[in-house]
């Protein structure tokens, strides 16, 4: 191989960028469309505690579109705890926070509306190949929702709500003043 060819094989790609432009068009400038194209042909979403999301290009677009772009309750907020970026994967740990003001189809598909607060921890694991995202795996404790939105009771089960996404806001604000 020539020098050329090296240093294409070798470019780099800021993929924390490309990773914030795809949430931003996800939740605060709600776009299918752009968002659809920080992703390679055929991607996928996959959603760990309740397995929504989507498979392929049509399966995510179609996801994005009926269930989560422009689909979240108006006070919906993103708080980012931490970042790793490695060489072709970005995870964020981050608080989702929002009012249960609709059905959250992906999250609490079949439960109305409980007008209840919730502040719950998530880790996003999304995976590129090059500059596109290939597939994203969410993670968030269910429990923890269910009990914020009142259908579990934490008090009778080694359960807890608010206080996990109160607590590693707490540990998290120590660490970067510490």
């Amino acid at each position: 191989m020539n020098n050329s060819s090296n240093k294409m094989k070798r470019k780099r790609h800021n993929l924390g960028a490309i990773s914030d432009k795809h949430v931003k068009y996800e939740f605060e400038d709600p776009d299918v469309e752009a968002t659809m194209k920080t992703m390679v042909k055929e991607p996928y979403v996959h959603h760990v505690p309740v397995l929504t999301g989507g498979n392929g290009y049509n399966g995510v677009r179609d996801f994005y579109t009926k269930q989560l772009v422009g689909k979240m309750p108006a006070n919906t907020k993103i708080k980012h705890i931490s970042r790793t970026v490695g060489r072709d994967q970005v995870v964020d740990e981050l608080i989702l926070s929002f009012t249960h003001d609709r059905e959250i189809k992906f999250m609490l598909p079949g439960i109305p509306a409980t007008g209840k607060y919730v502040e719950l921890p998530h880790v996003v694991v999304m995976k590129f190949d090059a500059n596109k995202i290939a597939h994203e795996h969410i993670y968030w404790d269910q429990a923890s929702l269910l009990a914020q939105i009142g259908l579990l009771d934490s008090k009778q089960l080694p359960i807890t709500g608010i206080e996990q996404a109160r607590k590693i806001l707490e540990l998290s604000e120590k660490t970067l003043v510490g």
